[in-house]
């Protein structure tokens, strides 16, 4: 097992009850297909929040503001890639622009879900993040045994 554990982040864009998806498009046949947040591993140098701004404006092309980032989740995963991830989970109920696919190479389409009605089709990682913060959990684990 790797000696290191990856930080990413996951921004929950929500209107009118419901989120954002993307469908991934992936080489690997355990996630192509599958529906998850925008997200993504931190650059070097940059803080969490930096990274969910910058994730969201590359993945679905809106700009958010700093202070319009509310922490609601962090998750410890394993078994979800090669390393072991800690997630952390932002929801954002205003930005500027609209979602627009801007990676169709890594990603099929958008969707707007119900917070109520996601697909079943869904990342367990994404899933489990979207699913601790509806719980009212700040903090869950995922493939851990436990």
């Amino acid at each position: 097992m790797a000696d290191r554990h990856l930080i990413d982040v996951h921004v929950l864009l929500v209107r009118d009850g419901e989120v954002l998806l993307s469908r991934r498009r992936d080489i690997d046949p355990r996630f192509d297909g599958l529906w998850h947040l925008p997200s993504g591993k931190l650059d070097a140098g940059e803080s969490v929040l930096d990274g969910a701004v910058r994730e969201a404006a590359e993945e679905v092309g809106v700009v958010i503001e700093l202070g319009d980032l509310r922490h609601v989740h962090t998750l410890h995963a394993n078994g979800s890639g090669v390393e072991p991830r800690l997630g952390l989970f932002f929801e954002v109920r205003r930005w500027s622009g609209e979602p627009v696919n801007r990676e169709p190479e890594k990603c099929s389409e958008l969707r707007w879900f119900g917070l109520d009605a996601l697909p079943e089709d869904f990342l367990s990682y994404s899933a489990a993040g979207i699913t601790g913060h509806l719980a009212g959990e700040s903090f869950g684990l995922l493939g851990w045994g436990r």
